[in-house]
């Protein structure tokens, strides 16, 4: 690919996302990062709605909150199709989507037992995240400006070895964004990537990944956000992750992960 062939092409959409007047929906934000993110949009000035499985939480977030709710889920086509038709019905100024759903399961691949973790991860985190994205592309695509953010992980480019699938979707997942926001140069949607490291969540049923605190991931998070970082959202301490390969740095990191032993 020589310099010449990229100056004739068209770079991607790079507008800000206006995290004080946007009308926001997450998926998989009933707890952890999404939850702590929409609780930020909305302190911060945005109409959130939330979705999830148990409508019970949802009702109980709703009350405490003042959220949107939605029942949703993203391992079921349909559950898709019906909650994005309700959220576009009932808020038609819906002009962000921040895919959050994700699973996270530990995997020995010595056994075929594991398969069917395997596929789950694959369902929610990579056919949920296409199927969400295409639920919604067409009315974000008719905003005068709208903003679809998919979450990755550092784990796309260095992965955890206890958790190779959720790795690998992630990985995937990476790749099917730089794709759609290449599709999408020239249109009204700028596509967003965060990337998070670890963090402190219940992801994995509360076990301790030595992750940063939530409330300083989110903090850095609304900075990037309100900055105009674009097309990813990297908190400092993904980088290293991020840029391992580049930095020759892979294998270490690697090997250091896998020694932690989750």
């Amino acid at each position: 690919m020589t310099a010449a062939w990229r100056a004739d092409r068209p770079t991607a959409n790079l507008m800000d996302m206006d995290t004080t007047n946007s009308t926001v929906f997450i998926s998989g934000a009933t707890s952890g990062l999404g939850l702590a993110l929409a609780r930020r949009l909305q302190a911060a000035g945005s109409t959130v709605v939330i979705g999830g499985r148990r409508r019970d939480r949802l009702d109980a977030l709703a009350a405490e909150y003042g959220f949107g709710t939605v029942a949703i889920d993203v391992t079921d086509g349909d559950s898709i199709a019906a909650a994005a038709a309700e959220v576009i019905d009932r808020f038609p100024s819906l002009d962000t989507v921040v895919t959050m759903s994700g699973i996270m399961r530990n995997e020995d691949l010595r056994s075929p037992d594991h398969i069917a973790d395997a596929l789950e991860t694959v369902q929610t985190n990579l056919v949920g995240t296409i199927r969400l994205i295409d639920a919604f592309l067409p009315h974000l695509l008719a905003r005068p400006s709208a903003t679809l953010m998919t979450v990755s992980s550092g784990l796309a480019f260095v992965p955890l070895t206890a958790t190779p699938t959720y790795s690998a979707t992630k990985a995937a997942v990476h790749s099917y964004t730089q794709a759609l926001r290449q599709q999408l140069v020239g249109t009204s949607v700028s596509v967003l990537e965060l990337v998070p490291p670890a963090v402190a969540t219940d992801l994995m049923g509360g076990a301790d990944f030595g992750g940063m605190p939530l409330d300083a991931f989110t903090d850095e998070v609304m900075g990037l956000l309100e900055s105009g970082a674009a097309p990813e959202i990297l908190v400092e301490n993904v980088q290293p992750l991020r840029w391992a390969e580049r930095d020759g740095t892979h294998q270490q990191i690697l090997e250091a992960l896998a020694s932690r032993g989750h």
